[in-house]
């Protein structure tokens, strides 16, 4: 690596891309994380699921919005949601139930969650 390289890395070390933002193009956040969205099946999810990292987003919020609040670091709007069971961590109902239903999903990752909300054709019954 050269030295310009190594200086712009954050601690000065050898991996430039370790803390960076996925998408570190200059774009607007919202703008990246729109552009990070993207449909997905059940089996896409389910190792999420299985790690604890997954998160539904009732279909009355943005995801985007979500996924912004969540890297934002906004507890109170985060909090609010949860509260409200517009934003809720599934539990193993939900996975049968999209295990045998199937469907398709909308995704997004914010590093360590992974949020999903139903597509917007989708019926999951």
């Amino acid at each position: 690596m050269d030295a310009d390289r190594a200086a712009a890395a954050p601690g000065g070390g050898d991996d430039p891309m370790r803390y960076a933002v996925v998408g570190g193009d200059g774009a607007p956040d919202t703008e990246r994380l729109e552009k990070y969205t993207g449909e997905v099946d059940w089996p896409y999810l389910r190792s999420h699921f299985a790690s604890g990292a997954l998160l539904y987003v009732d279909a009355a919020l943005s995801i985007t919005a979500v996924g912004a609040a969540l890297a934002a670091d906004d507890r109170a709007k985060v909090e609010g949601w949860l509260r409200s069971g517009d934003l809720v961590k599934p539990g193993q109902p939900h996975a049968a139930h999209w295990e045998a239903a199937g469907g398709r999903f909308t995704a997004l990752v914010v590093s360590p969650f992974v949020l999903m909300q139903a597509a917007p054709d989708a019926d999951h019954g």
